[in-house]
């Protein structure tokens, strides 16, 4: 059974019908799997042609050219093995390497491992205007729900609107932010988050950052005292970096990741605005180049439509058609 037979069976109709991954993938599924079932309507048999074509509609996706390269030249070798000449087999090959190369890059691993004792802390990066703030809210909510203490760190502090921000959704989740003055040291605004969710109780620590990532030296040298600021007070923090990247972005996101983990060691991606995009590749494209997984994904504008990531999800609503009515 191919991986598409097999991701109809596993999703139900009664699934469908509240599965945020069919709903919040549309534009990118209208783009990607209605060109494929249309190439394959036009293709008695396939030959260079059609996998020119293939290859054509995997970099209109965003998978990223040298990878839409290596994923035809697998379907092609492997079509050769087994004498496959049909189209729909040809694109069960393809969705069936699309998973394994994103698959085969290490363990995916989504969920935030929590410390025994102490607080968790992730920092959070990306340019501004990619959804880092609401993200930051969403992922917060995501954890109180599961029954966390959570609070937030506003160390973006050259940025007024992202301190006002934050400390808005604070108020909406009902959870402490703490603020510094207005272009105060970001590094001394995290030392006093780390006390204070220490002295509170802290389960999870989310500490928003700059994104000027065009003063790069800049934001290294903070990021990195930051980063000694938070270790002084909570053994091993930051425990995790996430990088914020907005799916509408394009390859334009793909070479902001490649920029940030220069800076800081990543490790694990949020996508934004993945309801908004017809070109859902962009996640295939990120891990191939960078190894990094993609840890949620958000597929609406409400607080609870940040997601887990979940690859065969992702196929799913990416490669599978849907009856759209």
């Amino acid at each position: 059974m191919g991986l598409i037979s097999f991701l109809k069976s596993k999703f139900s109709k009664k699934d469908k019908i509240d599965n945020k991954y069919v709903s919040g993938m549309s534009k990118s599924r209208k783009n990607f799997s209605s060109k494929l079932t249309n190439l394959s309507k036009r293709y008695k048999s396939v030959n260079q042609d059609y996998f020119d074509e293939l290859e054509e509609i995997l970099i209109e996706s965003d998978v990223g050219v040298s990878l839409s390269i290596k994923i035809i030249e697998e379907v092609l070798d492997e079509s050769k093995k087994q004498k496959i000449t049909e189209p729909e087999k040809i694109n069960e090959i393809l969705v069936d390497k699309m998973f394994l190369g994103y698959a085969s890059k290490g363990d995916i691993v989504n969920e935030i491992q929590f410390k025994s004792e102490g607080p968790t802390v992730v920092l959070v990066v990306g340019v501004n205007g990619v959804g880092k703030t609401t993200s930051i809210a969403k992922l917060a909510y995501h954890y109180i729900q599961k029954g966390k203490k959570v609070m937030l760190v506003a160390a973006d502090t050259f940025r007024a609107g992202a301190i006002e921000q934050l400390s808005i959704w604070g108020e909406r989740l009902h959870i402490p932010v703490i603020v510094g003055k207005k272009e105060q040291d970001p590094a001394s605004v995290s030392y006093d988050g780390a006390k204070e969710a220490i002295k509170q109780g802290v389960d999870l620590l989310i500490v928003d950052t700059a994104g000027r990532l065009q003063t790069k030296v800049n934001l290294m040298n903070e990021l990195a005292k930051i980063k000694r600021v938070l270790n002084k007070e909570i053994a091993g923090a930051p425990h995790e970096t996430f990088l914020i990247i907005d799916a509408t972005t394009g390859q334009n996101g793909v070479i902001q990741a490649k920029q940030f983990n220069e800076v800081t060691d990543v490790s694990g991606v949020i996508i934004t605005k993945m309801d908004g995009t017809s070109k859902g590749g962009i996640i295939l494209s990120i891990r191939e180049e960078l190894g990094i997984p993609v840890r949620f994904i958000g597929l609406g504008e409400k607080l609870d439509d940040l997601e887990e990531f979940d690859l065969d999800q992702y196929l799913y609503g990416l490669c599978v058609e849907q009856d759209e009515k």
